[in-house]
């Protein structure tokens, strides 16, 4: 995948960007919001096993950049039916509250639909209201809410909630 909007661009991950990988996903307060306030512990060579193995058949690991800078991340898992399930970070938080998660986010799912998913979900902490303005400005639908239904590092109980969307419901932000 390589796509561009002005100055933003979603692309594949490559060996070269699994460093900058490493840094964010071993990085407490970035990953905090997916339960991970300690980081991840991985390293780059475990991030390097993983990303070769992507497909667009299967899964698939991406980066945004904008102007040229990695900002963020994304990815996107393939299920039976057409069904994908997203994720995103913007992980240099310089760039966060800008529009640019709306933007990669209706770049993404555009794409998606245009591959042949039916389907597109996601879930997100309950805690995360930013997000979910967003989910919910694209058309995602709330689906459900799982209340204290997993721990954090930390042993904190969370709560999450499961989104979807389908290609009728997508408003394109960009």
């Amino acid at each position: 995948m390589n796509i561009y909007y002005n100055q933003l661009r979603i692309r594949n991950a490559e060996k070269k960007d699994c460093e900058q990988l490493a840094r964010w996903w071993n990085d407490g307060k970035v990953m905090a919001h997916a339960g991970f306030p300690n980081g991840l512990g991985t390293t780059v060579a475990e991030i390097e096993k993983q990303i070769a193995n992507d497909s667009d058949k299967t899964k698939r690991r991406l980066v945004i950049e904008y102007k040229e800078k990695l900002i963020g991340e994304m990815s996107f898992y393939v299920y039976e039916n057409a069904k994908y399930e997203i994720g995103i970070k913007i992980c240099e938080f310089d760039y966060q509250e800008k529009g640019l998660g709306r933007m990669v986010l209706s770049m993404l799912i555009e794409e998606l639909f245009n591959m042949g998913a039916q389907l597109i979900f996601l879930d997100t902490n309950l805690n995360n209201t930013r997000a979910q303005h967003v989910y919910e400005k694209l058309g995602f639908k709330r689906i459900t809410i799982h209340y204290d239904s997993w721990r954090n590092q930390l042993g904190e109980l969370q709560s999450s909630v499961d989104y979807e969307l389908t290609k009728d419901d997508f408003c394109n932000l960009k």
